[in-house]
């Protein structure tokens, strides 16, 4: 029997486990895809446990996952059997060898657009995508991006430079070479690093938040307006100030998946995999993320 993802209460990771479970059937309108790969997200980690429990509560025994890429496995919905797709899932389900996604939520892969990355662009692509138009960075002005080096913060730094702005990334210290190549000012975070940013750059004219823990009150003590300050983590913090929280919710369509699938096709956007782990090890690949250095993604390929 086929194998998914799944976890009966609340918890920490070792309440993640591999199940066999009935395939799937697709519906009218929807198509079976063997899986190939389905990124990871700190969302799914915060579901898991219950910090989310009032905006998204999870129903048990749950499934997770939105991410996907993989395979068609029978001609259903426009599709073909064999073919190619990446895309989502809003049913918490791609980590699993099959999973049934709306047809109007995929897209057919490119064959230079590589598995890791294809499966890895819906949830952080999506997020940074939104968070930047919240911004509306432009030519000429100063945007800081939290947690830089992150899977929603390596995409919003590239977005934010491309749209002409200049790029301060809080991050440590081993990812400052990276940002260093994508044409981002990197700044190490933590105490003091209002004081680094402002020596960097002078005056911010955006603030981008990926990681909460008081990035919004450090945006408000540097100026920023807070019709410019964008976070998706700490909502309290924008009810305090009246920022802006846009995120994947805001930008969840297949159109803007394949678009920044076009971008890492042509050159233009950079995903990083940190790693890869296959489905078994689920609870390894979660250990990794959690530990909140990760640069860019990790993958599960079942």
């Amino acid at each position: 029997m086929p194998k998914a993802v799944r976890f009966d209460e609340y918890g920490p990771i070792d309440v993640l486990r591999v199940a066999e479970v009935e395939r799937p059937v697709a519906g009218p309108g929807q198509v079976l895809v063997k899986v190939v790969a389905a990124s990871i997200n700190p969302g799914e980690a915060h579901i898991r446990v219950g910090a989310l429990h009032d905006r998204w509560p999870a129903t048990f025994p749950s499934g997770e996952g939105s991410d996907l890429a993989g395979i068609v496995v029978e001609d259903a919905a426009g599709f073909t059997a064999g073919e190619e797709v990446y895309g989502f899932t809003d049913n918490r389900a791609s980590h699993a060898e099959y999973v049934v996604a709306e047809a109007t939520e995929l897209a057919r892969r490119p064959a230079d657009l590589p598995w890791e990355q294809a499966g890895s662009l819906y949830v952080a692509g999506t997020t940074a995508y939104a968070a930047v138009r919240a911004v509306d960075p432009r030519p000429g002005d100063t945007v800081v991006v939290s947690g830089a080096a992150g899977g929603v913060g390596s995409i919003a730094v590239q977005l934010a430079r491309r749209a002409g702005a200049t790029v301060i990334g809080l991050a440590s210290e081993h990812n400052h070479a990276w940002l260093r190549d994508h044409g981002v000012i990197p700044v190490t975070y933590g105490e003091g690093a209002a004081d680094r940013i402002k020596a960097a750059a002078g005056q911010v004219d955006a603030f981008i938040d990926t990681h909460g823990d008081g990035y919004v009150d450090l945006a408000i003590d540097l100026g920023v307006a807070p019709e410019r300050i964008n976070t998706f983590v700490d909502y309290a913090a924008a009810a305090r100030y009246g920022t802006r929280t846009a995120g994947n919710a805001e930008a969840a369509r297949i159109e803007v998946v394949v678009e920044l699938g076009d971008l890492v096709r042509a050159g233009e956007l950079d995903i990083p995999i940190a790693a890869t782990y296959p489905l078994d090890r689920v609870r390894d690949a979660y250990r990794e993320l959690e530990r909140g250095h990760t640069r860019g993604k990790i993958v599960l390929k079942p």
